[in-house]
């Protein structure tokens, strides 16, 4: 993947325009030895494109530049049920020759009208699903989770829920040291699994007493033991409801699907950077076995741990 094409129209907001180009249009740095890309913004119309923040943008690059575009990503915009038709078919020819294409919070309304989300599952932002949904009824709206990916077609939630589907791809095409590399460069979460609920309920970190962020960084550190419900709750001080209700207002997902998020991260770290065996890592991460972690890699990454370690490791030979 080396050529990132954005289309932007009249109304794109700035924080998605920022985003992306954090992610996809940084230059090399020495000491994080990351992939470049030919990045370019395009527009129906090349000349002003009208901004929502106060001010516009001076777009050079028509549709054309999408032709030879690996990724191709539309940007969120304010006025997102009056789509361009000609972007529209820019991000459908775009598929059909097997190019990837991303969308954030609105943009999935082109895809929409490009045809791309019959029978597929998407997302978008948490206000707009139900209007998504009514929009392309053969669309497989889940407006609860931060991005969905299915047959080369990402689609994001709201704003910041653009940075974990764009670290998503990041990982899949260039493996987890890349995508940790970058969001450390960005100062995020490396990783925030797909399903994770959009909606918080409780903010994180409020106050010291208002949050689990101690027991997420001690359960991190522990991630070889088994680690219960109960036991859980017991470090937090709660009951096992309560916690479990906490942790879910407060993560925006269960302790169970924390835990396997953050061993899959691990031993995903581990292919590629050691030569342990994979029933080694297994039991380093806390799966136990080979088989339980085949199982949960296979499901959440849709390849197996010894298959993404050849793709992945710059190490050495490992069993």
């Amino acid at each position: 993947m080396r050529k990132v094409a954005v289309i932007v129209q009249d109304g794109a907001e700035p924080f998605t325009l920022g985003v992306l180009g954090e992610v996809w249009a940084e230059p090399y740095h020495p000491e994080d030895d990351n992939p470049q890309f030919d990045y370019v913004v395009c527009t129906p119309r090349p000349g002003r494109v009208k901004g929502t923040a106060g001010y516009d943008y001076l777009v050079d690059h028509g549709l054309e530049e999408t032709l030879d575009a690996d990724l191709v990503v539309v940007a969120a915009k304010r006025n997102f049920l009056e789509p361009s038709p000609e972007a529209a078919a820019a991000v459908r020819a775009a598929h059909d020759r097997g190019a990837r294409v991303l969308s954030s919070c609105t943009g999935v309304f082109i895809l929409g009208e490009a045809g791309l989300l019959d029978g597929r599952a998407c997302t978008t932002h948490w206000r707009y699903g139900s209007l998504l949904a009514e929009r392309f009824p053969l669309a497989r709206v889940d407006a609860d989770v931060l991005y969905v990916e299915d047959d080369l077609v990402l689609t994001g939630a709201g704003s910041a829920a653009g940075i974990d589907a764009c670290l998503h791809l990041i990982r899949q095409v260039f493996g987890a040291k890349v995508a940790t590399t970058t969001a450390r460069r960005i100062v995020v979460p490396p990783h925030r699994d797909g399903g994770q609920a959009q909606y918080v309920r409780t903010p994180m970190g409020q106050t010291e007493c208002d949050t689990l962020a101690p027991l997420l960084a001690w359960a991190s550190d522990r991630l070889d033991e088994p680690l219960s419900i109960e036991k859980l709750a017991n470090q937090a001080h709660m009951s096992a409801r309560t916690f479990a209700r906490r942790f879910r207002d407060e993560t925006g997902t269960t302790p169970l699907q924390w835990l396997t998020t953050q061993r899959l991260a691990q031993a995903e770290e581990m292919l590629e950077n050691s030569t342990l065996s994979v029933e080694q890592i297994a039991t380093r991460v806390g799966f136990g076995n080979a088989a339980t972690l085949r199982h949960h890699f296979t499901a959440a990454r849709g390849t197996t741990p010894q298959q993404y370690r050849k793709t992945f490791n710059y190490v050495g030979e490992a069993v």
